[in-house]
């Protein structure tokens, strides 16, 4: 059975925003039958960087007691590729009849999930005159993460929050400081600058002085040749 494609937000610009988008995002359940060693597949087209997230049960048909029961023997192997990538497989995990994969898209395209159970007895129940696989598996997918997935990681959530906002504290004290070593820059180079206008000026200031007491000179010492040579 192939679940229908939701795609969660992903905006980056305000990590508080994006908290509040993963904690209200919308999740899909649903459950299918399948044999044991029998893989059972669908496929999801996603954006590039959206994390997903599924949590999974299963259970196994007990003849004696003719309902779905979870056995922990029952094991279940998840993996999934990504189509568009030659089926690079991002995720192959083994794990119990119950739990939880996440996996993130690097790129945008279509992306196969697959579960296979194993340790399970083989047959099958009648239901509607149609044999059903001999393991029921509930999942629940969340693309974009969810809050009901993750309800019970809201407290991890309004840690990272509160680290975020005190980041986001730490940052505006950092700019501050920017802001008033850039002023007192300013304000320094304003000094240097009129430093060295009135050193020029005063430079310039002699180079006049002398330029004045050198043509004086040297008008007395020719007045004074001249007077020695007539006399």
């Amino acid at each position: 059975m192939a679940s229908g494609k939701l795609v969660g937000p992903r905006i980056w610009r305000q990590f508080q925003f994006l908290v509040l988008l993963v904690l209200l995002a919308p999740s899909q359940a649903l459950y299918f039958y399948l044999d044991s060693h029998a893989p059972k597949c669908f496929y999801e087209e996603l954006p590039k960087d959206t994390l997903v997230v599924g949590q999974y049960k299963s259970a196994e048909w007990n003849a004696g007691l003719h309902a779905y029961m979870e056995q922990p023997d029952l094991k279940v192997s998840i993996t999934v590729e990504e189509i568009f990538d030659n089926h690079h497989k991002v995720v192959n995990q083994k794990g119990q009849g119950s739990g939880k994969f996440t996996f993130t898209a690097a790129e945008s395209g279509d992306h196969k999930i697959c579960f296979i159970p194993s340790r399970a007895s083989h047959g099958g129940q009648m239901v509607g005159g149609h044999t059903q696989g001999t393991i029921k598996m509930t999942l629940d997918l969340a693309i974009g993460e969810t809050s009901k997935i993750e309800r019970t990681d809201k407290g991890k959530m309004q840690d990272i929050v509160g680290k975020v906002t005190e980041l986001k504290a730490r940052l505006q004290d950092i700019r501050r400081e920017q802001v008033f070593q850039r002023e007192r820059e300013a304000e320094f180079r304003d000094q240097s600058e009129a430093t060295n206008a009135r050193v020029i000026k005063w430079t310039l200031i002699q180079l006049v002085v002398l330029g004045v007491t050198c043509a004086w000179q040297l008008t007395n010492l020719r007045a004074f040749f001249i007077k020695q040579k007539l006399t």
